[in-house]
């Protein structure tokens, strides 16, 4: 490698925020991107190989007010951001050479620092192919396959939150006519507030006198909601058979098999006709 070789990171969000970073002293400019020098983004040497084994490696940096924010890595708002990393000679940067192309996996805090694993292009290729036979719908609600149209009436309600218990237990007002259960397996999604934008599984929801109902999530939001926030419950589905019918009304859609024989059938004794 020369002198003059230094290397460069683009890190794109989801929300479609591109930022810049290079281990250079200067800053560097290509692709319409201004690689920055004082970010504090690092990564350990990028493990490739031949084949279609998955690339791999660590990126570390320093939390900052300009670049990566406690906050935002608490929200998880750089999980699953694309990775671009590029070998390129700083006093020509159209001498560059692409060498990492893929995304971060979790993006974890660590004191004044995070921490994030870089997955290739081919880490796809670790999860399972075809099509899994179960009494259960194989389909998320709402998604391609199942079709439902979330915006129905009834299917979805908003409120505002009155009190906030260790981050998972909420209690909301101005929701009303929905039977007990009717959202746990749903979504609680933030419309308003500081977590705008996160959503969270619903374990648990029971409605409470005056319009009110408390609305327990399975784990904390990355950043926790506050009185007065308002946010959007969408109807939960176990995936069984009887409630795509029943409560959906899409049971001409439901991914599943459920007359399936359950799974001790197969060590059941068998009995001579």
């Amino acid at each position: 490698m020369t002198p003059t070789i230094a290397r460069a990171w683009a890190v794109a969000r989801r929300d479609g925020m591109v930022l810049g970073f290079t281990d250079h002293d200067r800053t560097l400019m290509f692709e319409g991107i201004v690689f920055r020098p004082d970010s504090g983004l690092s990564a350990r040497a990028v493990v490739q190989s031949v084949g279609l084994s998955v690339d791999n490696s660590e990126a570390v940096g320093a939390l900052s007010d300009t670049a990566i924010t406690e906050r935002d890595v608490m929200a998880g708002r750089w999980d699953g951001a694309d990775v671009r990393l590029w070998e390129v000679d700083w006093t020509d940067t159209g001498n560059r050479h692409l060498i990492f192309r893929g995304h971060l996996g979790e993006v974890v805090r660590s004191g004044a620092a995070f921490r994030a694993e870089l997955r290739g292009l081919s880490e796809p290729l670790n999860k399972a192919q075809g099509r899994v036979y179960h009494p259960h719908c194989a389909a998320a609600l709402g998604d391609g396959q199942c079709r439902f149209d979330l915006t129905r009436a009834g299917y979805w309600a908003e409120g505002v939150i009155e009190m906030v218990e260790d981050g998972q237990r909420l209690v909301l007002s101005g929701v009303d006519g929905h039977d007990p259960g009717w959202f746990e397996h749903g979504q609680l999604m933030m419309r308003l507030g500081a977590a705008e934008g996160l959503s969270g599984l619903v374990k648990a929801d029971r409605p409470l006198p005056g319009a009110r109902r408390e609305v327990e999530l399975w784990t904390a939001l990355g950043i926790g909601p506050a009185a007065g926030d308002r946010v959007r419950l969408i109807a939960g589905c176990d995936r069984r058979s009887e409630t795509c019918r029943m409560k959906f009304l899409n049971h001409l859609n439901f991914r599943g098999f459920p007359h399936l024989p359950p799974e001790d059938w197969l060590i059941a004794p068998k009995v001579n006709r």
